[in-house]
């Protein structure tokens, strides 16, 4: 009998002691799984705020570094704008290596990693760099972001031989999708591609197919590609700056057999390389040969490092009409010129 109530009486004890405890307990518990669901550092950004990066150079065309913000005006349809945010030229960036291991560059994979390699040489220590590839079997992530240029290297040397088609819109957007997460660093996708993208192709060829002979030069309209057209508002909303090379298997001007319709679709390609740049404030660098390969990755991380970055406030933030917005940049001193992108949609 004794033994049974001092038993009786543990058990009502421990009964006490869940009812206390366990609620503490399961919130505990729920805590550190909300936690654990919670991505790695999410960061916030004020979509609202335009973002754009300018470069400013004299007369003679040399790049001017030390700018501060109040030698900039921003003007948005013809109004100025307040500048909310401005980063100098040596503020770091976050990139993204973009590759293209299609079949169209298997016969220089060599000199795409050596010159890959000195590009990282001579990029600004704080930069991160990702580097992404594209081939026929889809795109893939060889690197995330990072500053450890032993890690880079060694990703660019284990670079895949990869062949098949060529997906260079499907390896933009994804490369956006990357940045999208370096919260409000500056940043930039160095696209090293021909352009031929091969689904972009196909449509072309349909429609020079359709059209008749006089007018197949003139029958693609290569800014309406959707493609493009999605990957330019998702680099709107970013401020990203694109910087392709140009590969010259991509180039139409080296066609062997000058076919009218091969031609126009090779043009069209090379527009829209010569669009990534210019809606996103970049630059396309051409490769005529490939001993220039180095010189043009080197080209591009001094382009970078003359760019200042702005962010400012648009007169209806949050208005999506999908109008045209003109951008214009005003250096306060006279001799100086500013260049940007020209303006975005409003998407």
């Amino acid at each position: 009998m004794i033994l049974s109530s001092v038993n009786t009486q543990i058990s009502a004890i421990g009964r006490r002691i869940a009812a206390i405890f366990l609620p503490v307990l399961l919130v505990f518990v729920a805590t550190s799984t909300a936690r654990a669901q919670q991505p790695d550092d999410v960061i916030t950004t004020d979509t609202s705020l335009v973002q754009i990066n300018v470069g400013v150079v004299d007369q003679q065309g040399r790049a001017i570094t030390s700018l501060s913000a109040n030698d900039f005006a921003v003007f948005e349809n013809g109004v100025r704008r307040p500048i909310v945010s401005f980063e100098s030229t040596d503020a770091p960036f976050s990139l993204v290596m973009l590759l293209d291991m299609s079949g169209s560059t298997v016969n220089f994979r060599q000199q795409i990693r050596a010159a890959a390699l000195r590009f990282l040489d001579a990029l600004n220590p704080d930069d991160r760099v990702s580097v992404v590839e594209f081939n026929g079997k889809g795109v893939k992530s060889i690197l995330s972001f990072t500053t450890d240029r032993r890690r880079t290297a060694y990703a660019i040397s284990e670079l895949t031989n990869g062949a098949g088609e060529t997906m260079l819109y499907d390896g933009l957007k994804f490369s956006l999708k990357e940045l999208a997460h370096e919260g409000k660093r500056r940043k930039a996708v160095v696209v090293l591609t021909d352009g031929l993208d091969t689904e972009v192709r196909n449509s072309d060829r349909s429609i020079v197919a359709k059209a008749a002979d006089a007018q197949v030069s003139s029958a693609i309209k290569a800014e309406t590609a959707s493609p493009l057209v999605s990957v330019l508002n998702d680099a709107d909303r970013q401020g990203v700056t694109i910087f392709p090379l140009a590969l010259p298997s991509g180039d139409p001007k080296r066609l062997p057999l000058p076919d009218p319709l091969i031609t126009a679709m090779y043009t069209a390609a090379h527009t829209r390389l010569q669009l990534l740049a210019d809606r996103t404030g970049g630059r396309l660098h051409e490769i005529r040969r490939l001993d220039d390969l180095s010189r043009l990755y080197a080209q591009v991380a001094a382009d970078l490092r003359t760019l200042y970055s702005i962010a400012y406030q648009p007169p209806a933030p949050g208005v999506r009409d999908g109008k045209w917005r003109e951008i214009r940049v005003e250096v306060g001193r006279g001799e100086l010129v500013a260049s940007t992108k020209p303006g975005y949609y409003a998407r």
